[in-house]
């Protein structure tokens, strides 16, 4: 026979859960946040303190002389620039390629659309770092080292398989009877996929930037492969500029230029924060 447990032990052991969820939550959000923090104001903090003091502790002053020498030791608003062309025309190129390529695949469908759907699933698991020498010697013999394209190219492939993916996830959700009623109305391919499938793909538009705009907006190993000139580096290159000779590092400019480069993506994800997580549950489940 089975022990009926009562109303009052019910509610205290939801009370006992519910504070166990929260207590984990805080510690979650602890763990993730703390850095940021400590960055912040170790940006602040004077180099001798740092250089001297605990490093974990907290500061005795607080000094914007560390950004001023992060402005001066490397010409970090050139590398936001670059940062931001390349962040900025990968991402145009995979929201309108892999939402062009998941709408020929789900919606228009065509004969052998599976195997292409698969090709692109396939593409996820290929590594980057074998992309690296077969693009170095095309580059090298096409001339397009030293150039943004040399950068972009293998950022928007390697991306596009996740796109391609979240995108038609995201199809799933759009009725059939919509576009039939479209083309009912005499609407072709194009007007549907322009009048129709972008504007409802927006939330899903913007995952599909900030997820990969972090990945791009902080790559190193295309820009370290393919880019020597000062003038194209991006934020992970410049970055290198502040270790000195034998190795010195100047720690407090550094994290001062970290705290210039990250700000952007913390102010975006701030303001389209709401979007970002509705566009990864509708990319994520269906039904």
């Amino acid at each position: 026979m089975t022990d009926l447990i009562s109303v009052p032990e019910r509610r205290r052991r939801l009370h006992l859960a519910r504070t166990f969820a929260s207590l984990l939550v805080f510690l979650i959000v602890l763990v993730q946040v703390y850095p940021l923090l400590w960055l912040f104001v170790t940006s602040l903090r004077p180099a001798q303190e740092f250089a001297s003091g605990n490093a974990f502790g907290l500061p005795g002053a607080l000094t914007w002389d560390n950004y001023a020498r992060a402005f001066a030791s490397a010409d970090l608003w050139r590398y936001i620039l670059n940062s931001f062309v390349v962040t900025a025309v990968s991402s145009l190129l995979i929201v309108l390629l892999g939402m062009m390529a998941a709408y020929a695949i789900k919606v228009l469908g065509f004969r052998g659309s599976r195997v292409v759907m698969g090709a692109f699933l396939l593409g996820i698991i290929v590594p980057v770092q074998i992309a690296l020498v077969p693009l170095f010697i095309n580059y090298s013999r096409v001339g397009l080292l030293n150039t943004y394209e040399s950068m972009i190219i293998p950022l928007v492939g390697f991306a596009l398989p996740t796109s391609v993916y979240l995108f038609i996830s995201f199809f799933d959700y759009i009725p059939r009877e919509t576009y039939e009623a479209a083309a009912l109305d005499g609407a072709g391919p194009f007007r549907v996929f322009f009048e129709i499938t972008m504007p409802l793909s927006t939330n899903t538009v913007v995952t599909v930037v900030f997820v990969n705009g972090i990945f791009i907006w902080n790559d190193f190993i295309f820009a370290n492969t393919f880019v020597f000139e000062e003038n194209l580096k991006t934020i992970p290159l410049g970055l290198q500029n502040f270790i000195g000779a034998m190795g010195s590092v100047d720690w407090t400019a550094t994290f001062a230029a970290v705290c210039v480069t990250v700000t952007p993506l913390l102010l975006v994800f701030l303001v389209m924060n709401r979007a970002i997580i509705y566009g990864l549950e509708s990319g994520a489940t269906k039904g």
